[in-house]
């Protein structure tokens, strides 16, 4: 490998964000995203001198946006991302890491077992497989589909109250607004760009939080929407 494409060490801050066993279980997963990762294409040789700072704090950071105790679902989890990594730092959450195409979810099984994650299941499926079997509190998205698209896969498996948390850059609010009337169909209570991670990464990382209402309604009234904070 390319010393341009070798893992750093980890920035200081890591060491502030992954604290007590959270920290070796994170070493550990960067070197499994920059050997194993990249050689079954989970992630690009590109990224390898990211993985700390594009990947892994930038995925931590959402841990600040997640309810104590809360059931989680990662929608389309990938290398595990931010899955696994809201599992290390957060104990506290039961993550279920959703994943349809099977050489992802065997990496992630094996992420799984040798992190020793006890707060994580790997399924192999789509979401709407798990409609009416399976309810959450949160749903995690990074890098998986437009806004307009995680509503209508995250929303009928959030419990009502239940908030979809999806990563997104510069396009954030321009999703938000063109996610309009999917929120009326909806009747979320609440959508909103919310701000993590400031000293800690940099830019902060931007999140749109949707809460969910009771139902799907077909005459649903608009919406009730804040602005980044």
């Amino acid at each position: 490998m390319a010393e341009s494409d070798e893992l750093p060490d980890a920035p200081a801050v890591a060491r502030e964000v992954f604290t007590g066993e959270a920290w070796p279980r994170a070493q550990a997963f960067a070197e499994m995203l920059a050997g194993p990762g990249v050689v079954r294409g989970l992630l690009g040789p590109r990224e390898v001198p990211r993985v700390w700072d594009r990947h892994l704090l930038n995925c931590a950071v959402m841990a600040e946006a997640v309810p104590e105790g809360s059931r989680l679902v990662d929608i389309g989890s990938g290398a595990g991302l931010p899955g696994i990594v809201l599992a290390i730092v957060r104990s506290d959450v039961r993550v279920t890491l959703l994943e349809p195409l099977l050489r992802r979810t065997r990496f992630l099984e094996e992420c799984v077992e040798g992190l020793k994650l006890t707060n994580v299941e790997v399924l192999r499926g789509r979401a709407e497989e798990l409609v009416g079997k399976r309810v959450f509190d949160v749903a995690s998205a990074r890098a998986v589909a437009p806004l307009d698209r995680l509503l209508t896969w995250s929303m009928p498996l959030l419990r009502e109250g239940g908030q979809l948390l999806a990563m997104k850059g510069e396009r954030a609010a321009e999703e938000l607004d063109a996610a309009e009337g999917q929120l009326r169909a909806y009747g979320i209570e609440t959508a909103e760009l919310v701000t993590v991670g400031r000293g800690k990464v940099d830019p902060p990382a931007t999140l749109v939080r949707v809460v969910a209402g009771r139902s799907p309604a077909p005459h649903a009234q608009g919406t009730r929407r804040r602005r980044k904070r």
